[in-house]
C-alpha cells in the first residue's frame, strides 16, 4: 500500500525498510523511538490532505508531529505525517503578521521578524514548533507582560477528519478557531498559522544565578518579590543541577544553583532598579542580567537544544508564601538528592490571565504560578522520578491548582489525566468540535 500512498502525494513516503525513515519520525525526545506503518514527510496542504483521505479509507489512525518536541508515547501503527519540511516563513510589515508553515519553530520567526523590528510571543526554547506550542496555548517568557502565545493567533489553515482543507479565524469556522487556542489536538492537522507579532527590539532580560548555599534565601526573596511584583515583568525561578558533561559551561558544569530568569521589556534603567531587590537577596554567582537584544530571547531560559533523553511533568498553584517555599525546598534545596534536572516555578497570572475577545480553549488562566519538573536520566524515567513528583505533589497540595495546562502536563497518565488540562465546559464544547472536525476520530489527542 505505501506505493499507492506515494502515487498520491507529492512527497517522500517512507515504510520502515527505507532509509529516511528513522530521520523522519525522530523527535527531540530520544527514548521515544515511534514506528508507524507509513511515514508522510509533507511539503504542502494537498499533501497532509491526501494522506489523511488515504488513512480514512485503510481505517488507519493518524499521528502528526512538527519539530518533535510533544512526543510522550511510541507511535506504532498508522500514517504518520511529519510537517518539518513545511518550513516557509513570511513577514507582512504593514500588517505586523507572520504566515508559517506547520513545520516551523519559533527560532526562525524570531529571525526573520527582528529584521523588522519585531518580535514573536515566543516560547522559552525556541527550537520549539510553533503550531504544536500555541495549540497548546504557551507560558512563554513575556507571559505577564504580553500574555499567553495563543492569545496572538490570527488565524489557521488546516486538514480536518474528511480531508479537507478549511480556514479558522474569527470570521470564519469561529468554533474551531477557539478551541485551537488551547484545545491541543484532535480536531484536524495544522498546515498553517498566522500570528501577529508586536514592536519589540529589546528586553531587559535575562538570568540570575546563586550558589547552592545560598538556594534557601534567593528563592524565599524571589517568593516575597513576587508578591508585588510589576505585572510587566515575567520571572521564574528554578533549581538547577547541572550534570558534569563537557557541553555545560565551565561555571556551571556539576554544580546545583538556583537561577531566576528574569523579561522585562522596558528600559535598561527602570529593569535594573526593577530586579534590585532579586539580585540583593543573595551574593550572586553569576549575573547575566542586561539589555538583550529581542532576537536572543532564548538566552533567558538557555533550555537545550540537542535531542536528549527527557522527562516532563509539571503542575499550576493558585499562590506561593514563605510555606511554600519550605515544602519545595525539601524536595529540591541544597543537599537534597533530588532526581530532577530542573524544578521551576513560573510566575503568571497580569496578562496571562485575560482571555482573548471571543474566548480561547487555554486551561489554567486562573492560576497564578506554574511548577515544571525535567529530568534526563532514563533508568529513573519509569518509577523514581512519578514516586519523587507524587510526593512533591502531596506537600505542595495546599498551594495547588484546581486548574492545569496541556503544555505542561508532561505524559498524561491516563485519558481522565489529560482530560483535566480543561474546566468541565471546556472540556465538553472540545469533545463537540473534535466530532464535528475528526467525525471518523483519525487523529490521536491523549498522548
Amino acid at each position: 500500500m505505501s506505493q499507492t500512498l506515494a502515487s498520491r502525494v507529492s512527497c517522500p513516503v517512507f515504510t520502515s525498510q527505507d532509509a529516511g525513515y528513522a530521520p523522519e519520525v525522530a523527535g527531540f525526545n530520544v527514548t521515544i523511538v515511534h514506528t508507524p506503518e507509513y511515514v508522510v514527510a509533507a511539503q504542502s496542504a494537498a499533501d497532509v490532505a491526501e494522506a489523511v483521505r488515504f488513512a480514512h479509507e485503510h481505517k488507519l489512525n493518524v499521528t502528526v508531529q512538527g519539530a518533535g518536541h510533544g512526543s510522550y508515547v511510541p507511535v506504532t501503527s498508522g500514517v504518520f505525517i511529519s510537517t518539518r519540511r513545511m518550513n516557509q516563513v513570511s513577514i507582512d510589515v504593514a500588517s505586523r503578521t507572520a504566515t508559517l508553515g506547520a513545520g516551523v519553530c519559533w527560532d526562525a520567526v524570531v529571525e526573520e521578524a527582528a529584521k523588522h523590528g519585531l518580535s514573536p510571543i515566543a516560547g522559552s526554547s525556541t527550537n520549539v514548533g510553533v503550531v504544536g506550542y500555541v495549540l497548546g496555548g504557551g507560558l512563554g517568557p513575556l507571559v505577564r507582560s504580553h500574555g499567553i502565545s495563543s492569545d496572538y493567533v490570527s488565524g489557521f489553515t488546516l486538514v480536518t477528519g474528511d480531508g479537507e482543507r478549511v480556514e479558522a479565524s474569527a470570521e470564519k469556522n469561529p468554533d474551531l478557531f477557539w478551541a485551537l487556542r488551547g484545545g491541543k489536538g484532535g480536531m484536524g492537522i495544522v498546515t498553517e498559522v498566522r500570528l501577529r507579532l508586536v514592536d519589540l527590539a529589546m528586553l531587559y532580560a535575562g538570568a540570575l544565578f546563586f550558589a547552592e548555599e545560598h538556594i534557601d534565601a534567593a528563592l524565599r526573596a524571589w517568593v516575597q518579590w513576587t508578591e508585588g511584583a510589576d505585572a510587566r515583568v515575567s520571572t521564574s525561578a528554578a533549581v538547577m543541577r547541572f550534570p558534569p558533561f563537557d557541553v555545560i559551561p565551565p561555571p556551571l558544569r556539576g554544580r546545583t544553583l538556583l537561577t531566576v530568569r528574569f523579561a522585562f521589556p522596558g528600559s535598561s534603567e527602570e529593569g535594573a532598579r526593577l530586579a534590585a531587590p532579586l539580585r540583593a537577596a543573595a551574593p550572586v554567582y553569576m549575573d547575566m542580567l542586561g539589555d538583550l537584544p529581542a532576537s536572543q530571547i532564548a538566552r533567558i531560559h538557555s533550555d537545550p537544544s540537542d535531542p536528549m533523553p527527557t522527562w516532563t511533568s509539571g503542575m499550576m498553584l493558585t499562590h506561593v508564601d514563605q510555606d511554600f517555599a519550605s515544602a519545595l525546598l525539601r524536595h529540591a534545596g541544597a543537599g537534597v538528592q533530588s532526581p530532577f534536572l530542573m524544578v521551576e516555578v513560573r510566575h503568571l497570572g497580569a496578562a496571562a490571565s485575560r482571555d482573548v475577545e471571543g474566548g480561547s480553549a487555554v486551561g489554567g488562566r486562573g492560576a497564578n504560578f506554574v511548577v515544571g519538573l525535567v529530568g534526563v536520566i532514563p533508568p529513573l524515567f519509569q518509577t523514581v522520578m512519578p514516586a519523587a513528583e507524587e510526593g512533591m505533589r502531596a506537600d505542595l497540595k495546599p498551594w495547588l491548582s484546581p486548574e492545569m495546562t496541556i503544555n505542561f502536563m508532561g505524559k498524561p497518565r491516563s485519558a481522565e489525566h489529560y482530560d483535566s488540562a480543561w474546566p468541565a465546559d471546556t472540556r465538553a464544547k472540545l469533545t463537540e468540535v473534535r466530532r464535528k472536525y475528526d467525525p471518523h476520530g483519525l487523529f490521536a489527542h491523549t498522548k
